[in-house]
């Protein structure tokens, strides 16, 4: 006992300080000790005119405090909402034209063109460009392609406006935030942020053929939103805002909504501006994925490819003697067609849906040029050499088509 010193009065109250804090960091942390606290960082950026309001709704143009998530989003929004135009089309009624719709569209290049859908612009007697900024300047139809539902305007750019970069797909997956900038209702330059929901979606285009490769996203798309960009983070396109799904009551946006993907604006676009109009491959089949009922009623020793339910008269595949389905069996009470040939390659690449096919005609072919399908038939694989065509402007008794 006599060993042992007497803390001073200092040392005790140090030594109470000490233990309170520490057990305050023990409330803070969570009972993961592997896991780090979640922070919330403030960051104040000077936000540009226009991006900022007061209390009074005005532009305030001064410093803005933001939550560390937050600060990509406007940085974003201020490099790109520039780029992206409202775009409102007129029609001439007994001399005098008329406002009869709106949409979207995003710079492309450097040279004034400028991309949007081609049902924002299709049928337009005038078309009208609105800058973000405001200035307001008339456009020229450059081409347009109902098949892919793009279109190509051009107008007199602004000084200093920048394209969008493009992106590639092979960049992208579900869960992946986006965002998309347009003018939906009208209301300029609305940003909205989301998801990608979906990826490899077949979307109507406005021909009976499909838009394959299709983006989904929860990003709220609304009218007025058509044609303009869906962006990643990094500020590039990746598709084209076109489509939502309803409940066939309301306009409005319920959470679907469908991009045209940036691998079809890569191949399309280009073509628009050169020469007005895209020349689409095509196979002449129609048909669908293979599934468990037609793998039991096939007795197919494989479970994908693409089946094809019927061949179109006269077209490339009829010409390359293709077959398509020749009976029906019922199993489990479900009707199934038989009898077609399956698709399980084609010029040596798997084919492992109807998807599959369609993208890579879209894609990598063109018409005049001759394709290899692997395929299925009478319990044995072949080879047969397809002559691809160009897209008719209209086919009767078509469903999913390539």
């Amino acid at each position: 006992m006599n060993n042992i010193k007497k803390l001073s009065p200092k040392l005790i109250w140090v030594f109470l300080v000490l233990s309170l804090l520490a057990l305050a960091c023990r409330v803070a942390v969570p009972d993961d000790t592997t896991s780090e606290p979640v922070r919330t960082v403030v960051v104040t950026v000077e936000v540009p005119s226009g991006n900022a309001s007061t209390s009074q709704g005005q532009p305030s143009g001064g410093p803005v405090q933001l939550v560390e998530d937050d600060t990509a989003l406007v940085n974003l929004y201020a490099a790109v909402n520039p780029s992206v135009v409202n775009i409102t089309i007129y029609n001439n009624r007994d001399g005098q034209f008329i406002p009869e719709g709106q949409g979207s569209g995003f710079v492309y290049d450097s040279e004034g063109h400028i991309i949007t859908n081609a049902h924002v612009v299709h049928g337009a007697d005038q078309i009208e460009v609105t800058f973000s900024e405001g200035t307001t300047r008339l456009a020229e139809l450059v081409g347009e392609d109902l098949n892919s539902d793009l279109a190509v305007v051009k107008v007199e750019l602004l000084p200093g406006l920048q394209p969008l970069p493009l992106g590639d797909m092979e960049t992208l997956a579900v869960g992946q935030t986006v965002v998309a900038i347009g003018n939906p209702f009208g209301l300029q330059g609305t940003l909205t942020r989301g998801v990608i929901s979906a990826l490899g979606r077949t979307i109507p285009a406005l021909t009976p053929f499909s838009i394959p490769q299709s983006i989904q996203t929860d990003a709220a798309i609304n009218p007025g939103n058509s044609g303009g960009p869906l962006l990643n983070l990094k500020g590039e396109v990746i598709g084209v805002n076109a489509q939502i799904e309803t409940d066939g009551v309301s306009r409005s946006n319920l959470g679907v909504g469908f991009a045209i993907p940036v691998s079809i604006v890569k191949v399309v676009v280009p073509d628009l501006i050169e020469k007005g109009e895209h020349e689409w491959a095509w196979l002449g089949v129609r048909g669908g994925s293979v599934t468990p009922l037609l793998v039991q009623a096939m007795e197919l020793p494989f479970e994908k490819g693409a089946y094809l339910a019927e061949v179109l008269p006269n077209g490339p595949s009829d010409q390359a003697d293709l077959r398509g389905s020749s009976d029906s069996v019922t199993i489990d009470g479900r009707t199934v067609e038989v009898g077609g040939d399956i698709i399980t390659a084609i010029n040596g690449q798997p084919v492992t849906s109807f998807d599959d096919l369609l993208i890579f005609i879209a894609l990598n072919a063109k018409p005049g040029d001759a394709v290899t399908l692997t395929i299925w038939r009478d319990g044995k694989y072949m080879d047969v050499t397809v002559n691809l065509e160009k897209r008719p402007d209209s086919i009767s008794s078509l469903g999913a088509a390539g």
